[in-house]
């Protein structure tokens, strides 16, 4: 007869074992609510080998946005193939599917958990937004942007976390009409500075283009239209 032997782990192994355990947690409730405690009992550990780890639950709760803000920077990738629209409702869903699965640890990312304001969590949320704006830029086909696109890039990317947490608060629109509606806010914010710049005017066009009629923009102008008249009247 043999028994089961627990295997050791070596010290990074678990150290990302309490980083998964612990971000699992924070994705299910504040931050501000996990104990130590309850990190150790799931992890299968006591609270004091947290601490051989971990100095204390701060560098614990910054280790795990670490990882979370890597994972949705990720989510901002995607082929550049195929319409511009289509590519970044693409992209919505995936950033929608993080805010689903880690609401709390979302807005503990966001808005800052029982870190906010110390310069690691300022940086990571600053990573994140840059990775998303890198990535959007190169759908654009753009490497050198003008002041008024890198206003359209990072205002839309604000608007995308802003309406985030607050559809976390009570999810009351339909998720997949939210999404739809932020690729057509990227849409509204870039014709708006093409109104204005004729370069943002040439991206925009060079961006319809591409975009098939009954795509994710050719909906919008579908939609606009139909308000024209009560616009008019």
């Amino acid at each position: 007869m043999t028994t089961g032997v627990r295997r050791r782990m070596g010290v990074e192994e678990r150290r990302q074992q309490l980083i998964g355990v612990a971000l699992e947690l924070f994705s299910h409730r504040s931050p501000d609510d996990v104990s130590i405690d309850e990190i150790a009992a799931a992890a299968g550990i006591s609270r004091p080998l947290v601490y051989h780890y971990f100095p204390g639950k701060l560098s614990l709760y910054e280790a795990a946005l670490r990882r979370a803000a890597d994972d949705l920077a990720q989510r901002f990738e995607e082929p550049q193939d195929g319409p511009l629209g289509a590519r970044l409702i693409r992209v919505m869903g995936r950033f929608f599917d993080f805010v689903d699965e880690h609401g709390p640890g979302f807005s503990a990312l966001m808005r800052g958990g029982p870190a906010v304001g110390s310069s690691t969590t300022n940086a990571l949320i600053d990573e994140v937004r840059q990775a998303a704006y890198v990535q959007i830029l190169a759908h654009l086909g753009v490497t050198a942007p003008s002041a008024r696109l890198e206003l359209v890039v990072r205002s839309w990317i604000s608007l995308a976390e802003s309406t985030a947490l607050i559809w976390l608060d009570g999810r009351r629109i339909p998720r997949g009409e939210l999404e739809a509606q932020l690729v057509h806010d990227f849409a509204a914010l870039a014709a708006v500075s093409a109104a204005y710049d004729e370069e943002m005017a040439a991206l925009l066009r060079r961006i319809l283009a591409g975009e098939p009629a009954d795509g994710t923009f050719g909906d919008l102008i579908g939609r606009l239209v139909a308000l024209a008249p009560v616009a008019v009247s």
